[in-house]
């Protein structure tokens, strides 16, 4: 079945190449028409599943506490100075009166609700005034005497086109603002970020894409002159990566950072798939006609490089088990990428060479980069006393053939260590980690945190019939005095609590009437960020400057504390917000980056011993296997964390891994039946296509190492994490390989010696 498809495709570019190429022109348009509908992700969807129960509750909180909401930060001498004060309410009057605006407020707000709704004039009555607000409120409107914040709420649901365009009117009346001599007025928040983050995506996308391209034709130029037309595959790779990009507008695929990491790995994995078809069609076409070359490159190169592409697509495919949302659209990318290159590739390069009448060059190459059946048959033999990298292969490949226990130990040895300290890699899931340091908003939000110390807090999301009862306060306040006096991580305690003891003289209130009275007297803007209506309310925890593990850990003992205090009937508190999610996103990747690793030896196993159905067909996975523990003693060494990105890298090193050794052993089987010989099938076929693979290889290295370029560090760490496990997957294909197939060989022979024993002695009549 497979050998007729193959068949009917070099058919059709035989006979209709100029169709083809007018087919490929087709897509290409479409494509491009997809890319212009590309838009970008951020924010906490990447991170959690909006549609799990977590995913649910924290989007109810986020709609109702933790809106868009730009913060704008002014600095000042004296934040409590007249003028500045002046300048601040002006300023709040022109932002209120902006489309999309649902309120501003700051420390002017209160001074006003204090004085009548008229601001003080005279530092004495500022500072009488400020004397009068419960030190609880005062905290929160006056946090520094260096600066003071502004907060703009923005309305729900807006788009991100209609966000961006209120963040541009903001920032324009800012600027037109004229603020006093010494003031400064800086934006940050959400809104802020995710803006500078969509635009530093946008650029990064071009950077990634331009820099693996050049690295491309810099490959190309010099370890594929031997074949004319020489940059024929990074033509075809561009279109594929085209085709891909249009493919995810058309589905409705979002651009986030893990996608980001996905597009040099397609183009690292495509020009590989690129080169073996312009290879195998070069050597071709020396040996007879060009129709001849054409149909040869798409029925035995086509197969063998799909069977590779799909073992790599399994790899990329386990990564969908992950409960982060970011993980899985890296594997789907690179799947739609790989297959896009795969499939224009096969029908693309043979269809040019076609319409180009593609003639090979005069000189015999010493060189063959092809793969597939028969393929590099017509290498020259070389002289003795010349070095090849070729020949070295050759050689030491036969040695390892020859004595593959002690490799074979020593390999192990070290996966062994690396899947024992593996578990003590740390995992990085602070979003600040992950972006360029130089990005303004990235830059605010480190100066607010250096200035009022950790901003960081646990939220729990109060839900239930009467927030507002006095059991339920009672109890609040009950769970806040227990986690401050049995936790020394939290620092504070902020909630409606806090407001309704400062406007009770300090005591909680004895009777339902006492606390709707202290409720009353909250100004609105206070009240607002924690109390919404009856129903709905938040616990805001200080904390010290902790580590995300170490957030997790206090998460999990903060829930049983809960259940230990046992709510009021109708009240349930969880924890929400950013605290919920990054520690959430710890455990999901530490879990699913195992599941998906072993997902993915499984998947391989799987496809291989149905492709193949030969004992020699589990041999690619014993190198993969090896290769993953090698990869996690790299990292240690390295000091590389895991993030989203680098914890595919698992299942990724399986995907790009399975290329290389499955090519390997279809050449030894190939070469195994013709030579009957373990050992001279290992040296044939190291000798036919480790160069190959090696120049493949190299190539797939370039592509990834465009990763490195990135100001993003979860995307240049993960380009360092990638070039390793390239390296280490190309080692395990050249060197480990020969072994493990030296050790197949021999037990096959010996299971051939046993079957042909016990056939003569059954043979043999009985007397």
């Amino acid at each position: 079945m497979i050998d007729q498809i193959f068949s009917a495709i070099a058919h059709l570019v035989n006979r209709r190449p100029k169709l083809v190429v007018a087919l490929i022109g087709v897509i290409f348009i479409i494509a491009l028409f997809g890319v212009t509908m590309i838009t970008m992700q951020t924010g906490n969807d990447t991170y959690m599943n909006k549609n799990s129960p977590e995913g649910v509750v924290n989007k109810e909180y986020t709609n109702t506490f933790n809106q868009d909401s730009l913060i704008l930060i002014i600095e000042t001498s004296d934040p409590l100075n007249p003028a500045v004060l002046s300048y601040m309410d002006r300023l709040e009057s022109d932002i209120r009166q902006q489309q999309h605006i649902t309120s501003a407020s700051s420390v002017v707000d209160i001074l006003k609700q204090e004085n009548n709704g008229v601001l003080p004039q005279t530092k004495g009555e500022i500072s009488t005034l400020v004397n009068q607000i419960p030190p609880a409120v005062q905290t929160t409107a006056v946090p520094s005497n260096v600066l003071t914040l502004m907060e703009v709420q923005l309305d729900t649901g807006l788009s991100d086109n209609t966000e961006t365009s209120v963040l541009n009117t903001v920032q324009q009346a800012v600027d037109q603002s004229n603020p006093p001599a010494g003031v400064t007025v800086s934006l940050s928040g959400t809104p802020a970020f995710d803006a500078q983050m969509k635009a530093a995506m946008g650029s990064q996308m071009g950077v990634l894409i331009g820099a693996a391209m050049i690295l491309m034709v810099l490959v190309m130029g010099v370890l594929f002159s031997y074949v004319s037309y020489r940059f024929l595959p990074v033509i075809f790779v561009g279109l594929g990566l085209t085709t891909a990009l249009g493919l995810m507008g058309l589905a409705g695929i979002q651009l986030n950072m893990a996608v980001l990491g996905a597009f040099p790995v397609m183009i690292g994995l495509g020009i590989d798939y690129a080169i073996q078809f312009h290879a195998r069609l070069d050597e071709e076409s020396r040996k007879g006609s060009l129709d001849d070359a054409v149909y040869m490159t798409i029925t035995r190169t086509g197969p063998a490089v799909m069977y590779a592409m799909l073992a790599t697509s399994l790899g990329f495919a386990a990564m969908f088990i992950s409960t982060v949302p970011m993980i899985q659209s890296f594997g789907l990318v690179a799947i739609i990428g790989i297959m896009s290159c795969y499939c224009i590739s096969l029908v693309g390069i043979p269809a040019v060479a076609q319409v180009i009448h593609y003639k090979p060059k005069q000189k015999t190459p010493t060189v063959c980069y092809a793969v597939g059946e028969e393929a590099c048959d017509t290498l020259p033999v070389q002289k003795k006393n010349s070095w090849s990298y070729g020949q070295f292969l050759t050689d030491t490949s036969v040695k390892i053939a020859k004595n593959p226990v002690p490799i074979l130990l020593l390999a192990a040895l070290i996966a062994v260590i690396g899947f024992q300290i593996d578990p003590i890699i740390p995992i990085e899931a602070n979003q600040n980690n992950f972006v360029p340091s130089n990005m303004p908003a990235k830059i605010e939000i480190d100066k607010v945190t250096r200035v009022l110390g950790s901003t960081t807090t646990a939220d729990f999301y109060v839900q239930g019939g009467r927030v507002t009862d006095l059991d339920s306060i009672q109890w609040i306040e009950t769970f806040q005095d227990y986690e401050l006096s049995h936790h020394s991580q939290i620092t504070s305690a902020t909630s409606i609590v806090t407001f309704i003891m400062a406007y009770n003289g300090g005591v909680m209130p004895q009777t339902q009437s006492q606390l709707d009275a202290a409720l009353d007297k909250i100004p609105s803007g206070v009240k607002d960020r924690y109390l919404s209506g009856s129903m709905r309310g938040v616990i805001e925890f200080g904390m010290a400057n902790l580590q995300i593990p170490q957030e997790e850990d206090l998460k999990k003992v903060m829930v049983n504390d809960i259940a230990f205090l046992n709510p009021p009937i109708g009240i349930s508190i969880q924890p929400a917000g950013s605290f919920d999610i990054m520690t959430a996103l710890i455990g999901g990747m530490s879990s699913s980056k195992d599941e998906m690793t072993y997902l993915g030896f499984a998947l391989i196993f799987i496809f291989l011993a149905l492709v193949y159905r030969h004992i020699h067909a589990i041999s690619p996975l014993i190198p993969i296997v090896l290769i993953v523990g090698w990869n996690s003693v790299m990292m240690y060494i390295l000091g590389i964390s895991y993030s989203p990105l680098t914890a595919t890298l698992g299942s990724m090193t399986i995907g790009v891994a399975a290329e290389y050794t499955i090519l390997v052993m279809e050449r030894y089987s190939e070469e195994e039946d013709r030579l009957h010989d373990h050992i001279a099938a290992i040296q044939e076929s190291v000798k036919r296509i480790g160069t190959a693979i090696t120049v493949s290889g190299l190539a797939t290295f370039f592509g990834f190492s465009a990763l490195c370029l990135s100001n993003f560090p979860i995307i240049s760490n993960f380009g360092i994490s990638t070039l390793i496990a390239v390296g280490f997957s190309l080692c395990g294909a050249i060197f480990i390989m020969p072994a493990v197939l030296s050790l197949m060989g021999r037990f096959t022979e010996w299971l051939d010696e046993r079957k042909q024993k016990n056939h003569k002695e059954d043979s043999i009549p009985s007397p």
